[in-house]
């Protein structure tokens, strides 16, 4: 998630992590980026393995579009969630809920 972040931000955004208690049984990590954004019809398939927004973006691929589904697969396993919000152009929001 953070890596995400920090390879899609513009060099002068921001990248911010925020740790807060939703209520008195889940905790909640956001990662909050400026960078691109995410078009809507790809976040329904983000947390999918092996999928990349766009493999032939002019930057050097990394990844192999493994990571955001292993982080989803852990959070189910310990009882959590993962979620995104993105808007094209304004950043993306990667939220973790952890079981307190």
């Amino acid at each position: 998630m953070l890596a995400n972040a920090l390879q899609h931000t513009p060099r002068k955004g921001t990248v911010n992590i925020s740790i807060a208690s939703v209520d008195s049984a889940t905790v909640r990590v956001d990662v909050r980026d400026s960078g691109d954004g995410i078009a809507p019809q790809h976040l329904p398939k983000i947390f999918d393995r092996f999928y990349r927004v766009d493999p032939s973006r002019s930057r050097p691929a990394r990844g192999t579009g493994l990571g955001l589904a292993i982080v989803r697969s852990i959070m189910q396993l310990h009882g959590g969630a993962a979620s995104i919000q993105s808007a094209l152009g304004r950043g993306t929001v990667v939220s973790l809920e952890f079981p307190a």
